[in-house]
């Protein structure tokens, strides 16, 4: 079984700042971290490689300093490592991200794909299906737990739904998308470090997937969607303050304001 788990290397968002003129993210100075949700992948795939046997390929479409995040990956006990990196892939939406990783996954070849819901940089929770999609195969998005494979090629998912849950039968080759939820993380240790940094990271550049996408459809000029501006929550004003009223004053004084605002 070869699973395959995608990664995406993060602003850690409790030092992100945003530029007051810009209103654009200021990353300088700002460090990095490997997705939440998409740690919890590896750690599910890693669980699984341990129960049922296989391999663990981590994949990480960015520029060259993701390199650091697919170590971390191997640290904690992945098999291989891609980095998905050429100037073509910059500037990419959802859609053409995922396109491109999709022809890195045809590439590298698989049995289950992990990725993480969402991206704590861009709350879209859309590669992950849209890899499904453009791939051909069955997805299950938020992935809770994973309960067990069966026959070597039926995964059985607890997935996450509002007030309830589903328990998911689905045949691979599929994808799931994972819930911090679905597994914590492993540490990693000084050995895994070490050998970490003397396995290779293999590099997928535009020359090596270029048979399976379209130029025209990858990049900033073939994404179909692009970000207007990005801003911070505007802080509430203080309200209005009622003081030294008695308990029934108060009360006839906020039903007053609730009757004057037409909220009852």
């Amino acid at each position: 079984m070869k699973i395959v788990v995608c990664i995406k290397q993060v602003p850690d968002t409790n030092e992100v700042k945003l530029d007051p003129i810009t209103n654009t993210l200021i990353r300088d100075g700002v460090p990095s971290i490997i997705n939440h949700d998409d740690k919890s992948g590896i750690e599910a795939a890693l669980i699984l490689k341990e129960r049922f046997g296989g391999t663990v390929s981590v994949v990480c479409m960015g520029p060259p300093q993701a390199d650091v995040a697919l170590r971390e990956a191997l640290a904690m006990g992945c098999d291989e490592a891609y980095l998905v990196s050429a100037r073509e892939f910059g500037g990419s939406d959802t859609w053409a991200t995922a396109s491109i990783i999709s022809a890195a996954l045809t590439n590298i070849g698989y049995d289950l794909v992990i990725t993480g819901r969402q991206a704590i940089d861009g709350d879209t929770a859309q590669v992950g299906p849209q890899i499904a999609e453009t791939l051909g195969i069955p997805q299950v998005s938020y992935a809770e737990e994973i309960y067990d494979i069966e026959d070597g090629n039926k995964v059985i998912v607890k997935r996450q739904f509002e007030d309830r849950y589903h328990i998911i039968e689905v045949k691979m080759p599929c994808l799931l998308t994972a819930l911090a939820e679905l597994a914590t993380p492993r540490y990693m240790h000084a050995g895994g470090i070490i050998d970490a940094y003397k396995k290779d990271v293999k590099l997928l550049g535009y020359d090596d997937l270029k048979d399976q996408l379209v130029p025209e459809y990858i990049g900033l000029k073939g994404s179909p969607t692009n970000v207007f501006k990005s801003f911070t929550k505007q802080a509430k004003g203080t309200g209005t303050i009622l003081k030294d009223l008695s308990p029934d004053e108060a009360v006839e004084a906020i039903i007053a304001k609730l009757d004057e605002r037409h909220i009852i």
